[in-house]
């Protein structure tokens, strides 16, 4: 039988690796140029479902930071996410991200108080080497905005991380997550009209399929694993996890879409894969 620490690790550790297929899903069965029409279909209509089933709202100050994390963690994430999506290989959008983990660590020392260790400070640079042969060797010429994207997606999430653990949980963890979900994709909503314009009509099966499975599998059940392993996992453990998405994205874009892997690009993939299975424990 598995420990339950290692069981709070692995279902953690599902979230994203789930994340990881968002960019071949983005590329495959999205439509072409609405990254804040999928990032509003991931977040609200999941937020919504969730709330109708639970059917608990926020009290007092928890409305405020229920917006704040639903901003960070959902709103402003998932927007960079499906623009670097669109505009990068899928590994190299999710590899540059990677550089969460460290930002994530600094931010913990300074709001809640956990001690920035050399060891941690060093896994994080270790995982910013392996982001480095990842990216740097790709085959293709790298967009700015979406190498911008993809790190002010990282810049949020580890906001909104740290920011969850201070907060705490102060209702079930499907309550909390519906709240974020339906705060994030409140906040999307007019930009995403104000930017596309309203959703296409004519959208086919592969959309759809693409949208449902970004919003139930990659958003309704991965969010609430991965808020389940911050509130009982180290904050920094928790982040290193986050590495296993570049992974997962590298390995699918070689598999399903046949884009190249050097001999450089499959060495950078060893170190967050190491660290994500090394420090998620401790």
């Amino acid at each position: 039988m598995l420990s339950n620490r290692w069981m709070v690790l692995l279902l953690t550790a599902a979230a994203p690796c789930v994340w990881g297929t968002t960019y071949i899903v983005a590329s495959e069965l999205l439509p072409a140029d609405r990254p804040l029409l999928a990032a509003v279909l991931r977040s609200l209509p999941a937020g919504l479902l969730l709330a109708v089933l639970i059917r608990r709202l926020p009290r007092g100050s928890w409305w405020a930071r229920s917006a704040v994390l639903g901003v960070l963690n959902i709103g402003v994430f998932f927007a960079f996410l499906f623009i670097a999506a669109y505009r990068l290989p899928g590994g190299a959008a999710a590899t540059i991200g990677a550089v969460q983990p460290l930002i994530v660590a600094v931010l913990a020392s300074r709001w809640i108080g956990e001690k920035l260790t050399l060891s941690k400070v060093a896994a994080g640079v270790i995982g910013l080497a392996g982001v480095a042969l990842l990216v740097l060797q790709a085959q293709v010429r790298l967009d700015m905005l979406g190498v911008t994207a993809a790190l002010g997606g990282a810049l949020a999430m580890a906001c909104g991380v740290v920011l969850t653990k201070k907060w705490g949980r102060p209702d079930t963890l499907l309550a909390t997550t519906s709240w974020q979900l339906i705060a994030g994709g409140l906040f999307l909503v007019p930009i995403a009209l104000l930017v596309e314009g309203p959703p296409p009509s004519n959208l086919t099966v592969a959309n759809t399929v693409g949208y449902l499975y970004l919003g139930i599998i990659g958003t309704a059940l991965a969010y609430t694993l991965w808020f389940r392993g911050v509130h009982l996992l180290p904050t920094s453990s928790t982040a290193l996890l986050g590495l296993l998405s570049p992974l997962v994205a590298t390995v699918a874009g070689w598999a399903l879409l046949e884009q190249r892997l050097t001999a450089g690009q499959v060495l950078g993939a060893l170190p967050p894969l190491i660290l994500s299975v090394g420090r998620g424990r401790g």
